[in-house]
């Protein structure tokens, strides 16, 4: 895993809900750096810079289409 990259940064564990389990549901390797420890303390997020998206070089394209449809079909009411 020394060869991911990041792709996304997002700054609270309840954020990456719905994109982990589309993840997992397309079969993408990845993980989330940080997830972890911005779970048990929400303020370590901005010390840590956020949760990171890692993911394989080889899953730019795929991965970032998911990041463009969820923010376009995400709206706050």
């Amino acid at each position: 895993m020394k060869n991911f990259i990041t792709i996304a940064v997002f700054n609270f564990p309840q954020e990456i809900v719905v994109l982990k389990s589309i993840l997992e549901n397309e079969g993408i390797v990845h993980y989330f750096e940080n997830e972890t420890i911005i779970s048990v303390d929400p303020f370590a997020s901005i010390a840590f810079g956020g949760i990171k998206l890692k993911i394989h070089p080889n899953d730019i394209e795929m991965v970032q289409m998911i990041l463009d449809n969820l923010n376009s079909n995400l709206e706050i009411v």
